[in-house]
């Protein structure tokens, strides 16, 4: 194995080139974007020396870094991934680089662009490898700045709205669950989550914790009906805000529930499993509707990422329902590795239709459907590859949209029969409100002059769309290394929230 601190340069790397380039400032702007691509260049390399350095055999927290942070409360630098965070650092890592190649051409500010982008990449690497838990609080907490300004700064007109929303949804989640950790610290002595999964904890506690827990993670999934910040914050983003927070940002609040309330509180997690399982029902039917309602092609996709986002919570809480409803757990485990594949997946598509997006505002400056019309007759390798990724939102066998969701709908099955029936709808809704946006937007006559004028692909849009699609038909037609990195992790999980923790 490495002995390289690769953890601590993936986190710092990329803020350490935010410091220089933010010192540089918009005075020597030529250096400002090639900067920004080399160090998150860097950071993808290096993630891929994890990677190639990862022992897929074991569950033991692997690249590990301690050291000491506050002694007088026992709090510690401590960093180490499995095969639950790495695929994440890994798809953190890819999506700063097609971030930066995205945002190439942005001439406002583009120093502090590129800065708060590549200080947010640190910060959520940070999230992923944190083992200990107020550590992992403090980049959970710290993301919030850089994509305020985000938003804040490069949005829509409706930016400051906005923000202000995002900013109060997440920080309120965010309260209940530091005043868990100062609970679990004062009950237990440490913050070490390694030690926090150890814990004996009574009924009645693990309850509190876990819905202390759930709001703060739930906000950031997010599950209904504490979603509504999440659309108006893609609508007013810029186009690499959009990506980011979609494809990234989102996936903290189920990697959140998977490190903290499972493995800490089981007892709690199988008790109102019933209320996890229902709320993500909810943002499966309902939300799906609600998208196909939708006018805005970035509102749309915020919707159906909500949707889509329900496949994560309800795969990682179907494992209690199948251990009841079997009597074993040996399929338990499958739900949890749909979802986090379905966590993955959701990344590169959505990622990429907002990219798609993005490229259509650049050309005609509208996000409104009925502005468009026909993009295909002079777009046609755009729109082949748009086609391509919302025919993978709405879980086209071959793509990576389909494996997670017919993982979780399988679990379902095993768990009860009208759990998996309404999970099955996102398969109609999904190819419901995609092919609705495909069908107005690519197909038919050209709308008008705007549409007859506008040029295909560039070299560096053709460069965002063939990586992208490369990952969406590769984990879609071959999904067996994604999975197989975090089986030993996802069957160490299940063993793990099997056992009682009652004091």
């Amino acid at each position: 194995m490495l002995e390289w601190p690769l953890l601590s340069l993936l986190i710092w790397i990329p803020i350490a080139a935010a410091v220089a380039i933010l010192a540089i400032g918009n005075r020597i702007e030529s250096l400002v974007r090639p900067l920004a691509l080399i160090a998150t260049v860097v950071s993808l390399v290096l993630s891929i020396f994890l990677y190639v350095g990862f022992d897929n055999t074991t569950a033991a927290m692997q690249f590990v870094e301690r050291m000491v942070w506050i002694e007088a409360f026992d709090i510690h630098y401590h960093l180490g991934i499995d095969g639950l965070s790495l695929p994440l650092i890994l798809l953190t890592t890819l999506i700063g680089v097609l971030v930066v190649v995205g945002g190439w051409t942005i001439v406002d500010r583009p120093a502090y662009y590129m800065a708060a982008f590549l200080i947010l990449q640190g910060l959520m690497v940070g999230v992923f490898s944190a083992l200990d838990a107020l550590l992992f609080y403090v980049f959970f907490e710290a993301m919030l700045v850089p994509m305020f300004l985000i938003i804040g700064i490069w949005g829509g007109p409706n930016r400051i709205y906005a923000t202000i929303k995002f900013f109060l949804f997440t920080f309120f989640g965010s309260v209940f669950m530091l005043v868990g950790l100062i609970w679990l610290y004062l009950h237990g002595g440490s913050f070490a989550i390694a030690d926090l999964h150890q814990l004996p904890i009574g009924l009645t506690a693990q309850i509190w914790l876990f819905l202390a827990f759930l709001i703060a993670f739930a906000v950031k999934v997010p599950m209904w009906p504490v979603h509504t910040w999440l659309p108006d914050a893609h609508v007013e983003a810029p186009t690499g805000g959009s990506v980011v927070l979609a494809a990234v940002m989102l996936k903290i609040g189920g990697y959140g529930l998977v490190r903290f309330s499972l493995p800490i509180l089981p007892d709690a997690a199988a008790a109102l499993d019933w209320l996890v399982i229902g709320l993500s029902l909810v943002a499966i039917v309902y939300i799906g509707f609600v998208a196909l309602a939708q006018r805005d092609m970035k509102k749309l996709i915020a919707y159906s990422s909500i949707s889509h986002m329900g496949f994560v919570t309800l795969g990682l809480f179907l494992a209690f329902a199948i251990a009841r409803n079997t009597g074993e757990v040996s399929g338990a485990g499958l739900g949890i590795s749909g979802a986090m594949v379905q966590m993955i997946s959701h990344g590169f598509i959505s990622g990429a239709m907002f990219l798609a997006v993005g490229v259509l505002y650049d050309r005609v400056h509208s996000r409104q459907i009925g502005d468009y019309g026909g993009v295909a007759n002079t777009m046609p390798w755009f729109a082949m590859f748009a086609v391509l990724f919302f025919m993978a939102n709405s879980g086209l066998p071959g793509t990576s949209g389909f494996v997670g969701e017919f993982m979780v709908i399988i679990a379902a099955f095993k768990a009860n029969f009208w759990f998996a029936f309404l999970a099955g709808t996102t398969l109609i809704l999904g190819a419901a409100y995609s092919l609705w946006l495909v069908k107005r937007v690519f197909y038919g006559n050209v709308a008008n002059d705007a549409v007859a004028a506008l040029s295909d692909l560039t070299r560096r849009e053709w460069f965002l769309m063939v990586v992208l699609a490369a990952f969406v038909l590769g984990v879609g037609i071959w999904p067996f290394p994604l999975i197989e990195m975090m089986e030993a992790s996802v069957q160490n999980l299940v063993e793990h929230i099997m056992q009682s923790k009652l004091s």
